[in-house]
């Protein structure tokens, strides 16, 4: 009787030191999980500040990048509209960054595009230098080419006036002189075959002029016609006739003429007489007479009637 005590109180000793050991692993089972918990909430809320403080700092970047992108300005009209829209994507981006601020996935495209925003805007600056760089050295080659067309419009303008100068020193030079000029009033009798000078008013019929040309070497030969201009004591100009077959050029002036005469000059002295005459009786007075050739006055006289 008393083994079989023993022997149950011994199974009884197992039996509790086995539930002991069994409650002992299961309060070390509990312990490691609350432990492991803990550590677990720890590591969670420092990841969520980690990405609090990425969302901070991608929000500051994405701030001083819209900054940056503000000082961009592009002559060129296509790269201004690009440069725009980014801008625009910058303030959605930065909007997104404060929506999403525990985010981790989303904060993480925020800054890889913010990365390549920047990189963007560094090409953008590359190539607004660049063109400027290209529109300063146009604007020096426009000057420089400027400076070289009025040098030669210079030389130009010099030697047109030095060509002017020399055609009208040419022109100058080829004006054929007269002297010799000499004016009388005539008269006719025997059915106009006798021509006789008078100094009456009344009795004059034509004036008769008569002139030399002198030698010219440069002047241009041929047919020369000599134009008769005779201004009569009332202020009139002579002439048969007062249409466009009487008138003429001279001094860049017209006139209506009296006489003419074509002589055909061969750059040596020649004479040539011509008879002048009006519409009606001719008027006592100072007759002024002027002479003129290749729209030039070259001689002048005077013939006084009583």
């Amino acid at each position: 009787m008393t083994e079989e005590k023993e022997k149950s109180r011994k199974r009884r000793a197992i039996i509790l030191w086995f539930v002991i050991l069994l409650l002992m692993g299961s309060n070390g089972v509990t312990i490691w999980l609350w432990l492991n918990s803990k550590n677990e909430v720890v590591r969670e809320k420092i990841i969520k500040e980690q990405v609090f403080v990425e969302r901070d700092n991608v929000k500051e970047d994405l701030l001083e990048l819209q900054k940056e992108y503000g000082t961009l300005e592009a002559k060129d009209e296509a790269m201004q509209v690009e440069i725009d829209a980014k801008k625009k994507r910058i303030d959605e981006l930065i909007k997104e960054a404060v929506k999403h601020k525990g985010d981790a996935y989303i904060i993480a495209s925020l800054r890889k595009e913010t990365e390549t925003l920047r990189s963007i805007m560094k090409g953008f600056v590359h190539t607004i230098d660049s063109l400027n760089t290209l529109n300063q050295n146009l604007v020096a080659e426009k000057k420089t080419v400027i400076k070289q067309l009025g040098v030669e419009k210079e030389k130009q303008n010099t030697l047109i006036k030095e060509k002017d100068e020399l055609k009208s020193t040419i022109a100058k030079g080829s004006v054929l002189s007269c002297f010799n000029v000499t004016a009388k009033a005539v008269s006719y009798k025997r059915g106009g075959k006798k021509e006789i000078e008078t100094s009456k008013a009344r009795k004059t019929q034509k004036i008769k002029v008569g002139f030399t040309l002198g030698e010219n070497k440069i002047a241009k030969t041929g047919e020369k016609t000599v134009y008769i201009r005779v201004m009569t004591p009332d202020g009139k100009e002579m002439a048969k006739s007062y249409d466009d077959n009487y008138k003429f050029i001279f001094n860049k002036s017209s006139g209506y003429f009296a006489g003419k005469e074509t002589l055909n000059y061969a750059n040596v002295e020649i004479n040539g007489v011509t008879y002048c005459e009006g519409q009606g009786d001719y008027v006592p007075g100072k007759y002024m007479i002027e002479i003129t050739c290749d729209g030039v006055v070259i001689g002048n006289t005077t013939l006084k009637l009583d």
